[in-house]
């Protein structure tokens, strides 16, 4: 088929983005989300749905990836919180549904390659997104042991980094930027310890992938700083903003990518 990969910048999205092309399918496109830049500090939504942090930085996959990248500003809120979803105005699930409408019309996709592991909250609300334009929701991940995904991922040479942590036992000065390779033991250490999701999927920590499999060029932080959202003593919310990058290409790039970044569509 056909898929867009619905992408946050995070490990989850771009690792089901391969299990897709494993499955023989074809990423001819990549959607995200993004907060209102003319908000001020508008790095980190209080979104039920999206992940935001580290937004600055997705413009870079279109060229990393060589393909057109749809954005739209979330303009709802989380209005509709219910175990099941119905179709709600001003609702930020709505801002989804307008973003693969467009992509669908443009592209021809016929499904949505989704990073969900373990928040039925979201699944519920992408599969009704689906449904009503009938596009085939494509979650390799859903419910899958996290170690085991966590060792795959870092297997399968996606390098992805640290950009939020909130919970305990993660310190912003020591574990902001690192990679998930290098934060592995001390994750998995923190699950027997404190319960604590070794992917993440308690809103633990996000994380930005800077390369993968799927990378024609890779991502390089130049500059970043850490901002802290919430000073909580036991378990304080920092994130990493993002401020200057740059692509290097690797050496399977393929030549033409320097063009791609004129695809970004953004509404």
């Amino acid at each position: 088929m056909r898929v867009a990969g619905l992408i946050s910048g995070g490990k989850d999205s771009c690792y089901n983005m391969m299990q897709c092309i494993a499955a023989g399918h074809h990423i001819v496109a990549l959607a995200n989300l993004r907060p209102d830049e003319n908000k001020v500090e508008s790095d980190e939504l209080d979104s039920y749905m999206y992940q935001t942090v580290g937004h600055h930085a997705i413009d870079l996959y279109a060229e990393a990836m060589a393909l057109p990248l749809y954005r739209r500003t979330i303009r709802g809120r989380s209005l509709e919180t219910g175990r099941m979803y119905s179709r709600c105005e001003g609702d930020e699930v709505e801002d989804l549904y307008e973003l693969l409408k467009l992509v669908k019309e443009k592209e021809e996709i016929e499904g949505v390659s989704v990073g969900a592991i373990l928040s039925d909250y979201q699944r519920v609300r992408v599969e009704n997104v689906c449904k009503r334009l009938n596009l085939k929701l494509l979650a390799y991940l859903w419910q899958r042991n996290q170690e085991d995904l966590l060792r795959e991922m870092i297997a399968s040479n996606i390098e992805a980094i640290i950009i939020k942590v909130a919970a305990l036992g993660l310190d912003p000065d020591k574990h902001l930027g690192k990679t998930l390779g290098e934060m592995e033991p001390y994750l998995l250490e923190l699950s027997t310890k404190y319960g604590v999701h070794v992917c993440g999927e308690g809103g633990e920590y996000e994380t930005f992938t800077l390369d993968c499999p799927l990378f024609k060029k890779k991502i390089i932080v130049d500059c970043s700083e850490v901002v802290i959202h919430s000073a909580d003593a036991f378990a304080p919310v920092a994130y990493l903003r993002l401020s200057e990058l740059h692509l290097e290409a690797k050496v399977s790039s393929v030549p033409g990518n320097d063009e791609t970044t004129s695809y970004i569509h953004n509404s």
